[in-house]
Parts: structure tokens; sequence; C-alpha cells
């Protein structure tokens, strides 16, 4: 690889981009990346971590209610937005600066810049040519936009100049319901507006627990009309993400790209051209941070590692941060049976102790779903308080193949909601 300058140029500086670059230069190999706008991608900059920071800090309008009924003398309350946008935006830029501490401590070269193939094998950004054995693209996605009327995305919510006292939400996915709760947990009233399921692909006793935890929390949720239909200061679009897979010249390279826009690649991240390389959003495949953490890191253990590494997609799990939050990994009990499985089912639902004293009207959900025949647990699907924390550890079980037999002999930590998992009979 001594003809060219280096030996990969990642395009994007998100997670999937670092973690490749890292790892790839952690190896030995010459890394150089780009990035166009700021180190950390959509998970860092507009995406996991400000929302979980908006989740946090808006999830305290609910502490304080249920403190009330503890016993607790609390004056009323009043929460100051701009405080909290300059608090956000400070630890969102410490996080930034770490990504390109960590790339450069690894001795791969940065670039702050738009880049763009000028061939199979060049790439210039600001002003630079440099040459490559092998590109790997991973410039994420962007939040759709609908066709008509004035909307903020998901993107700008992070940076509102003031907090909406009304605010209409079109889609139901996890983003529309995430910002729905958020909004309201500030004060603001929210409608969100929907076609179809909720929540499409994730297991129907989840959906209609978190359904129902968006009326107890006051969201109107209105099935089918227009935004248009809605009293509202602010309309949000959440209706998905497309790839951001054009403009910087992968046409000219007749990289083959999917029906909706995204790179095609096979398991090895690899695309119709040998040595040009993608991962995350901009592949279409799995749209979730550790997924494009994963990709990077096969991609560069593949090509420098000598540790070749295909992606196999199983059992991921994935959390709603509504409030209460949704978690699960592995099977719904519909995909169960379409799969070919004689499923059986485990579910429990109960008032969590959290609750005992204050009264709120809010319960968890726990559904295991079984194969008959093999004892093997195919799911976990939950809704409550912690349920990303606990789905997250069992999502470890679920993996290595454990059956339902197993989860019965483990003994139970008592007085938790996470008990549940293995008292289900």
């Amino acid at each position: 690889m001594a003809e060219f300058d280096v030996d990969l140029f990642v395009i994007g500086g998100g997670s999937g981009g670092v973690r490749a670059a890292r790892v790839a230069a952690g190896h030995g190999a010459r890394v150089a990346i780009a990035e166009a706008s700021r180190w950390g991608g959509t998970c860092v900059i507009r995406g996991c971590v400000p929302k979980k920071l908006m989740v946090y800090a808006s999830e305290i309008n609910r502490t304080l209610v249920d403190a009330r009924g503890q016993g607790w003398t609390i004056p009323t309350a009043s929460f100051d937005w701009p405080t909290f946008i300059a608090a956000k935006d400070k630890e969102i830029a410490r996080l930034e600066a770490i990504y390109v501490d960590l790339l450069q401590s690894k001795g791969a070269r940065v670039f702050h810049g738009f880049a763009k193939l000028v061939d199979a094998h060049t790439i210039e950004v600001n002003g630079d040519r440099i040459t490559t054995a092998n590109i790997l693209v991973a410039t994420g996605s962007t939040p759709r936009m609908p066709a008509h009327g004035t909307w903020i995305t998901s993107d700008d919510a992070f940076h509102l100049p003031e907090l909406p006292r009304r605010v209409a939400i079109l889609g139901a996915g996890y983003i529309g319901i995430e910002f729905a709760h958020i909004f309201r947990g500030f004060g603001s009233e929210v409608t969100l507006v929907h076609r179809g399921e909720l929540l499409r692909g994730f297991d129907p006793d989840l959906v209609a627990e978190v359904t129902r935890g968006l009326e107890r929390a006051g969201i109107v949720v209105k099935d089918g009309g227009s935004i248009a239909d809605t009293p509202h200061d602010v309309a949000m679009a959440a209706v998905g993400r497309v790839p951001n897979s054009t403009g910087f010249g992968l046409e000219a390279l007749d990289v083959k790209m999917t029906s909706l826009g995204a790179i095609a690649v096979d398991e090895w991240s690899k695309s119709s051209v040998p040595h040009i390389y993608a991962v995350g959003d901009v592949t279409g495949r799995v749209a979730l941070t550790p997924i494009a953490i994963r990709e990077g890191q096969a991609v560069a253990d593949t090509l420098f590692g000598g540790k070749p590494t295909a992606m196999v997609y199983h059992a991921i799990p994935t959390a709603v941060f509504a409030q209460p939050p949704a978690a699960c990994v592995g099977f719904t009990e519909p995909g169960a049976t379409h799969a070919g499985h004689d499923v059986v089912v485990y579910r429990a639902r109960f008032r969590p102790m959290r609750y005992a004293l204050s009264g709120r009207d809010e319960y968890v959900l726990v559904k295991v779903v079984v194969d008959r025949h093999t004892d093997r647990v195919l799911g976990i699907h939950m809704v409550g308080p912690d349920s990303p924390e606990i789905v997250q550890a069992a999502a470890i079980a679920v993996t290595m193949g454990a059956t339902k037999a197993d989860f019965d002999r483990t003994f139970a930590m008592h007085p938790t909601t996470a008990e549940e998992l293995v008292l289900l009979r």
C-alpha cells in the first residue's frame, strides 16, 4: 500500500467512523479522517446524548410529583430552558473534544472539512488531495422532511431559543414518542399525530403499554389527520431519516445503492467497489449507534488487524426513552411465530413499589417469549422504570442462548423490578 498516502481514509467523524479510524490506527495503519460538521456525529451532537440529557431533565417533573406523595414538601418548581440548553451545549462540546483527542492520540490525521472523492483512490478536503488504498464512508443520515409546511426536526429541537408552549409532532416512531414526553415533561402541551401503528416493528404488548403511557402523560395522540388541524407554536417532523449517500462523489464511481438511497454493502461492510466500505446509518441496515461502532470495529479488524470479522445481526437490544421507558431484545411474539417457532409467552403487569406511596397510575410490563420445544428464550420486552438497564443485562443471556429454565433457576434479587424476569411462571 506504499504507493498511497494513507491505508484508510474515513469520510465522517461519527461513532462508526471514529471507531474504525481509531482501531485501524491502533493496528498500525496509516489513517486519515474528515468531518464536515462536528465530531461525534448524530449520536453525540444531535441524537442519543443530548436527547438523553433532555430525558433526564424532563423527568424531574415526574419525580417532584411522586416526592410530594412520599412526604416531601416541595415549593413550586420552575424550569429555565436557556440554562438547560447552555449546560447541555457545554457537555456536548466536552465530548466532541474527547473524540478529536482520541483520534490524534492514535496518530490519525484529522481533517476538519468536507471530503469528496476525486477518483476511486483520491480524496480532496480543504484543497488538499490525499490518496488512499481503502475508503470508509460513515456519513450517517439526515431527518426526513415533509414536502410542505414549516417544520423543525429532532436536530433543531436541541437549539430552540425558547421552550414552545404548544408542540405538534408528526410521527410515532421512537423519536416522535421520546420528544413528545420530553416536551410534555418540560411543561409544553403536546399533540402526537401518526398514521398507522405506533412503534412499528415492536412487540404489540410493549406498544400498547407505551401508548397508555402517552395518554397518562397528558399527550394528545391522534391517528390520522394533519398537523394543520392542531393548535401549535412549533411543528416537529419525526418521520424517519434518509442516508447521507450523495454529493461527495460516489455516483461517479458506480457504487451500488439500495432502493432507499443507502449504500449497498455485504456482511463485511464492503460496497460494490471492493476497496470502498460503508458503516452506520448510510448503509440503511440497523440505525443504532452501537451497531455503527461494531461495524466500524469489524472493518478495521478485517483490513488491518488480522481478524476477519463479518457482521451478524442477532439479538440486538434497543430502547425507547419514553416516560416510562421501554426496552427489548430478540424476537417479538409475532416475529417468533412468523420465523416458525412454537411460542409460549410469559407475561406480568404490575404497579412497581416505586409508586406505592405516590399512587402514580403506571405499570411495569415484563414479557418473555420462549420456544416451546427448545425452551430457549427468544425475546424479552419490558416497559417501566429502568427497563433499558435491565434489558441490557438480560440481553447477555439471550445472546448466549439461555433457556427459560436458566432464568427460573436464577435467584431473584428482592425487592426489585428486574426480579420478575426470573419469577415468571
